[in-house]
């Protein structure tokens, strides 16, 4: 067993840049930090510390250990309070895992109806889809939504449901919209600056796709993983870019952005993904409810 006493004491010289600094901080002798660190190093059989002029510095290896630590430590400072708050019964909290690449726009939209829940905690992780799914099965997550289903894996206990199909459609600056000709939408698109999401979007090659149906060669300016950080560069003139229809309520608070048209056929889909235990978690069930027919 690691013992997290020396991880611990690892961490806090790693912080402070010293044993010295270390002892000062936590009130001990330097000797007894520092042969409690070795006693670490021990037994992980690495060296985590190097000298480094009056102080110390991470080795590779103890790169790698601090970034745990960090991670440990951090989560160990909020236990308390979240201990605090949960025996009180005074906190409803909601983790949910965003997939990189869905429309954070259409998120914001799907968890609107939980959000004014009294003494409300929630969460929000993005990552990749798998490593959100395997959160969600170790119920670190409540909640996963996604571009796509989960994969049938019975040793994962995930279930899935298509909460969004919703139209795209084409936002843009005021004075680019202006000067489009609407009534030439799409082919408008070949005269104007275009913001995409970048291909960790599932929106991204139906898009692509897209424009070769309609024979379209768009100037792309910019392209952003983010929904809501490319809303803001085209609401401050970089370009036109596509939402989903569920996500363009948001949009609205972008001052200037104008509509420009719909792509017909093309539309954004979000699943939600929980496991068993989070089939009978209160918030999740609002947020699935209000989001079906």
């Amino acid at each position: 067993m690691l013992n997290y006493r020396h991880l611990h004491y690892f961490w806090v010289v790693a912080k402070e840049g010293g044993f010295a600094r270390a002892a000062e901080r936590l009130d001990m002798a330097v000797q007894t930090i520092s042969a409690q660190v070795r006693e670490l190093e021990k037994s992980l059989g690495h060296q985590l510390l190097k000298p480094s002029g009056r102080g110390v510095a991470l080795t590779e290896a103890g790169q790698a250990a601090f970034a745990r630590a960090e991670e440990i430590f951090q989560l160990g400072q909020s236990i308390p309070d979240e201990v605090r708050e949960a025996a009180n019964g005074k906190v409803a909290r909601l983790a949910v895992g965003l997939s990189d690449g869905i429309s954070k726009l259409a998120a914001h939209a799907l968890l609107e109806p939980v959000l004014s829940t009294p003494n409300l905690r929630l969460i929000c992780h993005e990552g990749e889809f798998e490593q959100l799914l395997g959160e969600l099965a170790l119920h670190h997550l409540d909640l996963v939504l996604a571009g796509q289903a989960a994969p049938r894996n019975p040793n994962l206990r995930l279930t899935s449901e298509r909460l969004v199909d919703s139209p795209v459609e084409w936002y843009g600056p005021a004075r680019l919209v202006g000067k489009a000709e609407r009534d030439r939408f799409p082919r408008c698109l070949n005269d104007l600056p275009v913001l995409m999401p970048t291909g960790h979007s599932a929106l991204r090659p139906t898009l692509d796709h897209w424009f070769e149906t309609q024979g379209l060669r768009p100037r792309i300016v910019g392209e952003f993983e983010d929904s809501a950080l490319l809303a803001v560069f085209s609401a401050r003139g970089l370009g036109v870019f596509p939402v989903s229809r569920l996500g363009a309520d948001d949009v609205g608070l972008m001052r200037g952005l104008r509509l420009l048209g719909c792509s017909d056929g093309v539309k954004e889909e979000i699943h939600a993904i929980r496991s068993r235990r989070g089939q009978h978690h209160p918030l999740v069930t609002k947020v699935m409810t209000a989001a079906r027919p």
